[in-house]
């Protein structure tokens, strides 16, 4: 509804000698049609379809269920315990489950592995690596949200980091990094031969 500013009449005269005028606000409705009805979705489209928005994959509940799911048995196969942990793309906690027994500060552990893996595109092993190896890169040390330690490994689909997956607790960096590796090729092989 549209509204208008329309003269009303004309008031009295001000110390100049000038007439006033007042003003009454007037609403202006225009008619709703039936073609404005069917045109509306076109003219909704017409006017996004030229933002340019991404569409980007990312890890459903169903996929981080799976595969924590499946680290948890990789672990279990080995004779250990341990904590998963699946991220999104935003680095969002979409998975978490722990074993039995195990020390609660690999919970946070093992959701900061995920994180690394996703926001670095490597493994946390690799990077533990790289800052033990390689002086510019120790500065990762100083990074509060990253844990270089191994177990943290980055989801990939298609070429595309998609989430990350951080496993923590089992007895060691290589025995993460073993639940972790085998979950996504369990989990990310079967989803791959499904398309």
């Amino acid at each position: 509804m549209a509204c208008a500013r329309i003269p009303h009449r004309l008031g009295p005269v001000d110390r100049d000698g000038h007439r006033l005028i007042r003003y009454s606000t007037t609403s202006i409705r225009k008619p709703v049609t039936v073609l404005n009805i069917l045109l509306l979705p076109f003219a909704l489209t017409a006017s996004t379809s030229a933002l340019p928005l991404l569409e980007r994959k990312t890890i459903s509940l169903v996929l981080a269920n799976r595969l924590a799911d499946a680290a948890i048995m990789s672990c279990r196969a080995i004779n250990k315990e341990a904590v998963v942990a699946v991220v999104d793309r935003g680095g969002n906690l979409i998975a978490l489950q722990r074993g039995d027994d195990i020390g609660p500060h690999n919970t946070t552990a093992a959701q900061r592995k995920a994180f690394t893996a996703l926001s670095t595109k490597t493994t946390t092993a690799a990077l533990a690596q790289r800052a033990a190896t390689d002086p510019t890169s120790r500065n990762l040390l100083t990074v509060p949200e990253l844990l270089l330690l191994g177990g943290g490994v980055p989801l990939v689909v298609d070429g595309v980091v998609v989430g990350g997956i951080g496993v923590a607790g089992s007895g060691g960096a290589a025995n993460d990094e073993h639940c972790a590796t085998e979950a996504i090729a369990q989990v990310l092989s079967v989803t791959k031969s499904r398309r």
